[in-house]
């Protein structure tokens, strides 16, 4: 989609609809709403199905092998059509855009833009190898968890040896798997002395979808601009029937669950559990469910298709939010101090409950041993201990007070690039530098060689007037 700003500068953004589902991309319609109101020119897409398929493994490195390979023979295939279309990329050119803002979690869009010579801004997350941070900036493997791997930043011995190995096996898939694949697309149409990493890595600006409430402390880099929640923003009156179904609750309040647009339904066994469990607490439940309505449905509980969720988690009878730990989901529960029963299920989502379940914001359960009782005593818990409010109010808090709103960080670099025309004092050049540099591997093996010769002189300086000294004494004796 290209959008144009009210300031006359122009901003190509591009979306790769098969691949992403809506809710990656409705805070950035909703955002650029504020600023950038006109949309000029969409892109299509060849595929009509958006959603992916969760048969995959996706919940361990090995998993995440095979949805590269899925994932990046499609993308290469939209990524030819694109270039491969002259009319288009000269149509694009003739419009004359200003900066290209992409989400490089299937990256045909950099191979896009360096073809149109644009700078470069990425929303992003998730990247091909894993998280964004492990691409452009250092990532000590001894308090930074790997992508991946459900692990703290407090690593005892044998996480650090687990978190070690991952690093190294996500490692090994994307240079010998994923990298390898780009590089063909690169090669073919920038010239062998092109890398793949390296148009990833010279992106100008990464608008990282985090910040330092959510994300454990890590090193990062001068054009990293963190605006986690950059979405989120205060609740508006619920429509009458959900307000009238809201305050039927009375003291008890009520409760929200939904585990996003990815999966469409449940098994019906486990809905059935999570069904019962519901229709045994006095709060109300709004459940927004696609799939068959469990048998055992209490009355208490409302079963919809869609709903409203940041206007649901700030209202004042709310008492805590079922969730599959999606990042956006996760970021209106901080915004509005809402806890978390969280169920994971696939991709990022378990590390994401991890760090709200850390904070003591959040209680995780396991899908596949999830039950009635266990599901009823974690939502009790949640509900009746304050310990898990207080400690997501106390996150809310850190995340408000901000100098600047996300949002206007995210647009105020934008403007920044286009003004500037890149923001490449802002990057670092590690990434050019082969590996034993960027390691030192040289420098330490140098200062190795001259400490081993430096050695072997002092030992043969000793030996030789060891010897001398020898020879001296040898003819006084006789």
């Amino acid at each position: 989609v290209a959008l144009t700003f009210t300031s006359c500068c122009r901003l190509l953004v591009e979306r790769f609809w098969c691949f992403l589902d809506g809710s990656h991309w409705v805070n950035m319609t909703s955002g650029t709403s504020r600023k950038v109101p006109h949309i000029i020119h969409p892109l299509p897409s060849p595929y009509r199905k958006p959603l992916v398929d969760l048969r995959l493994p996706l919940c361990h490195s090995t998993g995440k092998c095979s949805v590269h390979c899925q994932n990046s023979s499609q993308a290469s295939l939209v990524g030819v059509q694109m270039l491969e279309n002259k009319t288009l990329m000269q149509s694009i050119r003739d419009m004359q855009f200003d900066v290209v803002l992409l989400d490089p979690g299937l990256p045909v869009g950099v191979l896009v833009a360096h073809e149109l010579g644009l700078p470069t801004v990425f929303n992003v997350r998730w990247i091909t190898s894993g998280e964004g941070h492990f691409v452009v900036a250092p990532s000590p493997t001894s308090y930074v968890p790997t992508s991946g791997v459900a692990l703290p930043d407090k690593m005892t011995f044998g996480q650090r040896i687990q978190n070690t190995f991952h690093y190294v096996l996500n490692t090994c898939i994307d240079k010998f798997i994923v990298c390898p694949h780009y590089d063909k697309l690169v090669n073919r149409y920038f010239g062998s002395e092109v890398k793949f990493y390296h148009l990833l890595q010279g992106a100008d600006i990464w608008l990282m979808r985090v910040d330092f409430v959510f994300e454990f402390p890590r090193p990062t880099m001068p054009n990293i601009v963190y605006i986690g929640g950059f979405q989120c923003k205060p609740s508006v009156p619920l429509s009458p029937e959900l307000e009238e179904f809201v305050q039927s609750s009375g003291e008890h309040g009520f409760i929200v669950m939904s585990l996003g647009t990815l999966v469409k339904g449940l098994p019906k066994e486990l809905t059935s559990e999570i069904a019962a469990a519901f229709a045994q607490i006095p709060q109300k439940v709004i459940w927004r469910h696609a799939g068959e309505r469990p048998d055992n449905l209490g009355n208490n509980t409302l079963l919809v298709k869609w709903l409203p969720q940041n206007d649901l988690l700030g209202h004042k009878k709310i008492k805590a939010f079922v969730s599959h730990g999606g990042t956006n989901g996760i970021y209106e529960s901080i915004y509005h101090g809402v806890p978390i029963i969280g169920i994971p299920l696939l991709f990022d989502q378990f590390e994401n409950l991890l760090r709200m379940e850390v904070r003591g914001a959040a209680k995780v359960l396991d899908a596949t041993k999830l039950t009635s009782e266990n599901f009823l005593e974690a939502v009790q818990d949640v509900i009746n201990n304050p310990s898990y409010r207080n400690s997501m109010k106390r996150l809310s808090d850190l995340h408000r007070d901000k100098p600047m709103h996300p949002l206007d960080s995210a647009i105020y670099w934008i403007e920044f690039v286009i003004r500037h025309k890149g923001a490449a004092h802002l990057r670092t050049e590690s990434y050019k530098m082969p590996w034993y540099s960027y390691y030192s591997v040289d420098v330490v093996v140098f200062l190795l060689a001259v400490l081993l010769l430096f050695t072997a002189a002092v030992v043969a300086s000793i030996r030789f007037l060891c010897f001398q000294l020898c020879r001296k004494r040898k003819p006084k004796q006789e």
